[in-house]
């Protein structure tokens, strides 16, 4: 039986506009096929190993309601596979913050995004241990 607890509780999400501009400002950047993220460490002690705000642009999608669309399934497939990054900042005694954005101006099926979100975290772990 899974004991793992998937949850998005409130506390996992960024909403602080200081500390979003302070990631844009000197955060590292990277790409994958479908998303742009940019991360950092985090500055101040957080509840939960990861804080993270995901982000369609406008301009790819007029229609609010295609963009929260996008959003609620990244935010799903990132619920569902979150333990991958959780696991590895737990065992290097690390937090961090991140922003996932939307590239592209098609809209994705929810297999498509849990794939590249999952492809993402993997490479997200690497970056992590480069930057040490």
């Amino acid at each position: 039986m899974n004991t793992r607890r998937e949850k998005f509780e409130k506390s996992e999400r960024l909403c602080s506009t200081k500390i979003i501009s302070g990631l844009f400002e000197n955060g590292n950047i990277f790409h994958t096929p479908l998303f742009k993220v940019v991360w950092s460490k985090c500055p101040i002690n957080i509840p939960f190993p990861a804080q993270v705000t995901f982000s369609v642009s406008k301009r790819g999608f007029r229609l609010a309601v295609t963009r929260n669309l996008i959003k609620r399934r990244m935010r799903e497939a990132y619920r569902k596979n979150k333990y991958l990054l959780y696991e590895f900042l737990d065992n290097e005694n690390m937090q961090i913050i991140l922003i996932v954005i939307m590239k592209g101006n098609t809209i994705p099926d929810s297999p498509t995004i849990e794939k590249s979100i999952k492809e993402l975290l993997s490479r997200l772990i690497t970056r992590i241990r480069e930057n040490g």
